[in-house]
């Protein structure tokens, strides 16, 4: 091989794949008029990618790519999907600390403890108990009591006649 094979040979299998820059190819393609070796070269570059893309190409025109996607799809839809219970068992292997049986009880317990105490947590209490001023007045001759509830802004008043054993009690 001449030297000015040697420096083409770096530029010819760009110049085979069509990345040489206009100036680099009209070089090559100069040294390429007057070298046989070189012309040979890239002969034998073409007939390998010839044997290489012509299986390719033949076993294109032969698969059917919407058929075969068609398969693909078939076989994604009919692959049985897991359980809710069977997937979440799945993750106890990944969690070591939730692959002791132990949890369940414990789980069990805390979910139960829950059930008691939210009711109970929730439940509306009044903030003060309906408080209601009761007031009873005695004289000689008329006994009287005051009953004013708070909420209801209602007064109600007894007047009792009579002697003091009939005094209600308090």
């Amino acid at each position: 091989m001449k030297e000015a094979c040697s420096a083409i040979s770096t530029l010819l299998e760009r110049y085979f794949d069509q990345e040489v820059t206009d100036e680099e190819r009209s070089l090559v393609e100069s040294h390429l008029s007057e070298c046989h070796a070189c012309q040979d070269r890239l002969a034998t570059m073409e007939k390998l990618r010839n044997l290489v893309k012509a299986p390719v190409e033949e076993a294109l025109k032969k698969e059917d790519f919407q058929s075969t996607w068609e398969r693909i799809e078939r076989g994604i839809h009919s692959a049985r999907k897991p359980a809710f219970w069977e997937s979440l068992g799945s993750w106890f292997p990944t969690l070591p600390h939730l692959q002791k049986r132990v949890w369940v009880p414990a789980l069990a317990a805390a979910v139960i403890l829950l059930a008691i105490t939210l009711p109970l947590l929730f439940k509306k209490t009044p903030s003060h108990p309906s408080l209601s001023v009761v007031q009873y007045v005695e004289s000689q001759t008329y006994n009287v009591m005051v009953y004013e509830p708070e909420k209801t802004k209602v007064t109600v008043i007894w007047l009792f006649e009579g002697s003091e054993t009939e005094r209600p009690s308090s």
